[in-house]
């Protein structure tokens, strides 16, 4: 069984009627449905104009009987059925047959044509209720109208007005209905809108404009300043930067340079870019993130299967109760008049379209406001298995680290100044490959210091490297490479344990025979690293960090993230066993990582919540993807579930409400059809309406970018405190 996207019934997927959107199969229980979600800016439009001709209608009937009332209160002699004076063939019930019939066959001319859709497909749907309900007060006042004495009533219980108003308050309730999802299912749209609809490329040694649905892999694009990127690929000509907001949340521009990949729909801010495309189509970025937030909005919580399997049942179970409560006001009490207005009650206030659209309508809301902030939720069940996570792991490297290693801390000796002695050391491991040379290397260049060219380098196996620098022997490297050349680290060993107590990777430089400094390298934590923590502890989520590096390192790095608990020395393999123990503990568990090494464990726990920064097959088995790299946004995704989840449930609660108190008063008659119409109308658009509510839902603190920026300790300022540190 699958479900109607957009009045959420459930149908059979053998027998109703269906549309592919992308890569994803649809089922719709009308065509009205069907041409709805295919083109819903075509049929709002038709959708308004039948309305329009519904509410004036309506509008009519309420003016003339507000008149007749009026007349009556000034003591004028009228009544309902009595012939309009000066047109003696023109009786009041005649009136009402002309001005209701174009409500009749022009406004609910869908609903006739999805009730036949759904007999012929031996189903039952929304519009086969309203039909019959409407069908009915119409063929009944028609017949009372034009042969009198069929029925044993008289033509005063026309009842023509009770079809238009239903009519009408359905058609105004589902317009507003549709013009509130279609604000609300906007982060799509939004998205598929980013994409620029022209590229410019060199094609035979020339530049041409072609649309950007041609760019094929391989293509050389090039972009000016103030143009979107067309597609997804690497820079092979020119600098820049790149605002990636739109697609990341990041608001400072990133700084692009050959070699560097570029996302497609991002915006070119300064220099001219040379781009090969390496991505397009479905395979882009942009593409993939759409299909992501589709497959999510169009998937089904297990709250709302439970309601599905209701809501198959519920149709027939209400046709059995109206007929049922119009038997007993004809066969029992005698009153036809009173049998026929229960009846059609009943069909109206039942009608479960509020019922079915309980869940999809909050889960697109929820799921899209995710989509605009950068967390992509992949589907119902997660959404709904993250408000119940009470413990969080955390990958170390790459998730809470920054995943490559920066320079620390510098401690000086002998004399020598900070700057010499990163001096020194840069220029010694000038041209490594070894990241934790590439690390010092930068963060000389990042202080703009000058390097020179080592002579005799000389790279030592196990214990660092020997070069000549200004006709200086200069050593750099462990313990064991300063024993080799008879300068003893005793005397600095102190300084040395404290820095590798601290998770750090501490190398001596000493220049002929003396120890001159102490250079510390460490993967440097994320800023964002405990403020994510801090926000989970308040959310009341127990934090835990999960390495295969030493017990000593990642107690150090957990310390300063304020995690409590640590299991560290787990192979890759392992990781997915260590998410299974602590779910055989009763704990409902989110795997926060972003390598090869944690996709096991990613799909191991109840939640895989994989760092977009990461490698594709961590996110392919992540449920939840962090876009922007920013580990406060698990806090924010489980607070997003949190609030969507509590928006479905108050949903849930309205539309049985509304069925479950509105049936047994329709039964019993003391539910007007017109008031059963509205309460309809209404149940439909307070669910909405409801939901809605989650796009004023603050996922992101205002500023908090900035906030973390101007509070987290930046790496030069690290540099200089460190520097203070001297002997």
């Amino acid at each position: 069984m699958a479900k109607d996207p957009v009045c959420g019934m459930v149908v059979d997927e053998k027998t109703a009627l269906s549309a592919e959107i992308g890569s994803r199969q649809f089922y719709f229980c009308s065509s009205n449905c069907l041409n709805t979600f295919v083109n819903p800016e075509k049929e709002l439009s038709k959708l308004k104009k039948r309305m329009y001709v519904a509410v004036s209608g309506a509008l009519i009937l309420a003016i003339m009987r507000g008149a007749l009332y009026l007349g009556l209160a000034f003591g004028a002699v009228a009544v309902t059925w009595a012939p309009i004076p000066n047109i003696p063939f023109l009786t009041w019930g005649l009136l009402l047959f002309f001005i209701t019939t174009p409500i009749q066959f022009i406004g609910g001319w869908t609903f006739y044509v999805g009730a036949y859709e759904a007999i012929k497909r031996r189903t039952a749907n929304m519009d086969l209720l309203i039909s019959i309900g409407t069908l009915a007060a119409y063929i009944y006042s028609t017949i009372v109208l034009f042969f009198p004495g069929a029925l044993p009533v008289k033509e005063r219980d026309v009842y023509f007005e009770v079809s238009a108003v239903i009519i009408a308050f359905v058609l105004l309730g589902k317009f507003m209905e549709e013009a509130i999802k279609k604000r609300s299912s906007a982060s799509v749209r939004k998205l598929l809108d980013l994409r620029p609809s022209m590229a410019r490329v060199i094609r035979g040694g020339a530049e041409v404009d072609v649309p950007a649905s041609e760019v094929v892999v391989d293509d050389v694009m090039v972009v000016k300043p103030g143009e979107k990127i067309p597609t997804d690929g690497i820079v092979i000509q020119g600098t820049s930067a790149v605002d990636e907001k739109m697609i990341t949340g990041e608001s400072i521009p990133v700084d692009k340079q050959p070699g560097d990949e570029v996302i497609g729909a991002t915006l070119n801010k300064q220099g001219l870019l040379k781009i090969k495309a390496t991505k397009v189509g479905k395979e882009t970025a942009l593409a993939q993130i759409v299909h992501i937030v589709e497959e999510a909005q169009g998937s089904t919580a297990h709250i709302q299967r439970l309601v599905d399997s209701v809501s198959a049942k519920f149709v027939p179970a209400v046709v059995g109760v109206s007929l049922a409560s119009f038997a007993i006001w004809y066969f029992v009490f005698g009153n036809f008049v009173m049998g026929l207005l229960s009846f059609i009650a009943v069909l109206i206030i039942a009608c479960p379209c509020a019922l079915g659209i309980a869940t999809p309508a909050a889960l697109m809301v929820g799921v899209g406001k995710g989509a605009e902030a950068g967390i992509l939720i992949r589907g119902a069940e997660y959404l709904e298995r993250s408000q119940k996570i009470k413990t969080v792991v955390f990958d170390k490297t790459g998730t809470l680290t920054k995943g490559e290693p920066s320079v620390t801390d510098v401690v000086t000796y002998a004399g020598h100044s900070r700057e010499q002695v990163l001096q020194i050391a840069a220029t010694v491991e000038t041209g490594s490959e070894h990241p934790l040379a590439q690390a010092v290397v930068r963060a000389a260049k990042h202080e703009r210091l000058d390097l020179g060219q080592p002579e005799d380098f000389e790279a030592i196996s196990g214990m660092g490297v020997k070069a000549t620098v200004e006709k200086k022997r200069v050593l750099f490297g462990n313990r064991k490479l300063m024993r080799k050349f008879g300068i003893y680290s005793e005397s600095i060993e102190e300084q040395m344990e404290e820095l590798e107590s601290a998770g750090k990777t501490a190398m001596i430089i000493g220049i002929d025979d003396k120890i001159v400094g102490i250079i510390a390298v460490a993967d440097t934590l994320k800023e964002s690293s405990s403020a994510a923590v801090k926000a989970l502890k308040e959310l009341g989520v127990e934090a835990v960090m999960l390495t295969g590096d030493n017990e000593k390192t990642a107690k150090a790095v957990a310390k300063s993230v304020g995690i409590d608990k640590v299991i560290a020395n787990v192979l890759p393999g392992e990781k997915a066993g260590v998410i299974k123990q602590l779910q055989s503990e009763g704990k409902v568990v989110a795997m926060v990582g972003d390598g090869i090494n944690d996709a096991p464990a990613l799909a191991q726990a109840d939640i895989g919540i994989a760092i977009g920064s990461g490698s594709d097959i961590a996110k392919e088995t992540g449920g939840i993807i962090l876009i922007k790299d920013d580990v406060r946004d698990v806090a924010r995704a489980i607070k997003l579930a949190k609030a969507t989840m509590k928006k479905i449930k108050q949903n849930l609660f309205w539309a049985l409400i509304y069925n479950t108190a509105g049936i047994p008063v329709a039964a019993i008659g003391l539910l007007s059809p017109i008031i059963a119409a509205a309460a309809m109308a209404l149940s439909s658009i307070s669910v909405i309406a409801n939901s809605s509510l989650l796009k004023r839902m603050k996922i992101v603190d205002l500023d908090s970018s900035q906030q973390m920026r101007e509070t987290a300790v930046p790496a030069e300022a690290t540099l200089e405190q460190a520097a203070k540190v001297s002997t």
